[in-house]
């Protein structure tokens, strides 16, 4: 943990980075394309009748970018999109949940990129990155940023883009599938299934190569839309396998491509107790492990 807090102090300034202890380079930058500011959250939010100003909330435009120290890119880049849920940022989430330790000890041949998005505030609207193309611009953001600190080549492109997210990420997440103009493979719920399920079934009709993993718990709210899904999944012809969390495998999720896991475990411990961020990402056929 505190190698990790050590890391995020090296970048106060935007476009700083540092050499991380967990064999990352950890990058943190700004980008119109985010979130926010968006003129759907100009005047703030109000939630059980506590008013999220702008200022505070809806203006971050921050985004962090992990990078392995031996990243390998020649002509294409991978990518994981991290998003995080309510009353939380991406500084606080990425030390709350390890996303940093879990992503490092991957190895994988991977950007692990963080975006802002509604900042400690109750609400899961997406701005910006709910309209079509912005996502696109987002991804070539992060690759302009890459190539100027010559981290990739500067022909490099993207190549696979996989989408991770906590409880109130499912809606910027499946707004990125349907308006991102990014061809996404793996989307991962963590406790987040709480609607827009129309969104997700189309868009793993689109590709049956698309990969949706959605782990749940009692807890959190998303039960009913995770037990009913894999019908309507089952009614287009899909085929989708349910599975409790205490059973879960490598094998299992290398061979099965629409997963629906039921956890015992509380909300906010799913990510990284045990490392389920970790073992996703590791058994995802998208990934290529770093030699």
């Amino acid at each position: 943990m505190k190698k990790i807090l050590i890391s995020i102090l090296c970048f106060s300034l935007p476009g700083m980075y540092c050499m991380a202890q967990e064999g990352l380079h950890i990058l943190k930058i700004t980008s119109s394309n985010t979130s926010f500011p968006d003129t759907g959250r100009m005047q703030g939010h109000t939630y059980d009748g506590n008013l999220y100003d702008a200022p505070q909330h809806y203006m971050d435009s921050s985004v962090m970018l992990l990078v392995p120290q031996n990243l390998e890119a020649k002509k294409q880049v991978d990518f994981i999109f991290w998003f995080h849920g309510w009353r939380n940022n991406i500084d606080t989430a990425i030390v709350k949940y390890k996303l940093a330790r879990q992503f490092s000890e991957a190895k994988l041949n991977a950007v692990l990129v963080l975006a802002e998005t509604a900042k400690d505030a109750p609400d899961s609207y997406g701005g910006k990155l709910e309209q079509p193309g912005v996502f696109k611009n987002l991804l070539q953001d992060v690759l302009s940023e890459l190539k100027k600190k010559k981290m990739i080549p500067a022909k490099c492109a993207y190549g696979n883009i996989l989408l991770a997210g906590h409880s109130g990420a499912y809606r910027v997440m499946a707004n990125i599938v349907q308006n991102g103009n990014v061809p996404v493979k793996e989307v991962i719920l963590f406790d987040a299934l709480y609607g827009d399920t129309g969104k997700f079934l189309n868009w793993i009709q689109a590709d049956t190569h698309n990969r949706f993993v959605d782990l749940y718990t009692d807890y959190g709210g998303t039960d009913e839309e995770s037990k009913t899904m894999p019908g309507k999944l089952h009614a287009v012809h899909a085929s989708a396998d349910t599975i409790e969390e205490k059973d879960v495998t490598g094998s299992f999720l290398r061979a099965n491509r629409i997963v629906f896991i039921h956890s015992l475990n509380k909300h906010d411990y799913i990510i990284n107790d045990p490392d389920n961020f970790r073992l996703f990402i590791e058994n995802t056929p998208f990934l290529k492990r770093l030699e």
